[in-house]
């Protein structure tokens, strides 16, 4: 019995541990309009990315917080000082310094306004938000650029008030931790493993 891989990091090195390899044998394919005469084969192969968030690993883990981290440049040499990012940059574009971390949540509850939208009924594989997806973009009062990310209840619409909601049971520490509703929806309509 194999061991599902794990990653962790001891003494600043990754570490693999289990079984990231998954044997899963060549099906026929065949085809069904001429006796069943053989075509090909499928060749499955189950892949394993090792993805490090790096310096962005405080706003994906402060999801399941509950907490929105934006960044902002205190650089007091920059001509952007004081500017705030949603989504999440470590480096400032202009002087290239480090920003500073920055707790967002209260503005996004206050300002979150749809920018522009759209609703998709099909989308790529490995897909697992419910269709139709209706992607948005959102912007906040104070902060010069724009996230993307989903409405979860409700029909969106340019200008509506949205607040966001986070999957703080069973999080998956990716981006699909952070979803919104329209402003006033009551905690109990929310998707399963999601709060305010």
């Amino acid at each position: 019995m194999s061991m599902f891989g794990q990653v962790f990091v001891k003494n600043n090195q990754y570490k693999i541990k289990g079984d990231f390899h998954h044997l899963t044998p060549n099906q026929p394919i065949r085809n069904a309009d001429d006796s069943w005469q053989l075509m090909g084969v499928t060749n499955p192969r189950d892949m394993t990315y090792i993805h490090s968030y790096g310096g962005e690993a405080v706003f994906f883990k402060s999801l399941c917080q509950g907490k929105l981290m934006a960044t902002r440049c205190d650089n007091p040499d920059c001509e952007s000082r004081g500017t705030i990012y949603q989504p999440f940059r470590i480096h400032c574009m202009e002087c290239l310094g480090k920003n500073t971390v920055i707790d967002m949540t209260d503005l996004a509850k206050n300002t979150a306004t749809i920018h522009t939208f759209m609703v998709c009924n099909r989308s790529g594989a490995f897909t697992i938000l419910d269709k139709p997806i209706k992607f948005i973009n959102i912007e906040f009062d104070g902060v010069a650029t724009i996230l993307m990310s989903y409405l979860s209840i409700g029909e969106p619409d340019i200008g509506m008030k949205v607040v966001p909601i986070f999957k703080k049971s069973s999080p998956t520490y990716t981006i699909l931790d952070l979803s919104w509703v329209p402003a006033g929806t009551p905690e109990s309509e929310l998707p399963e493993g999601f709060g305010f």
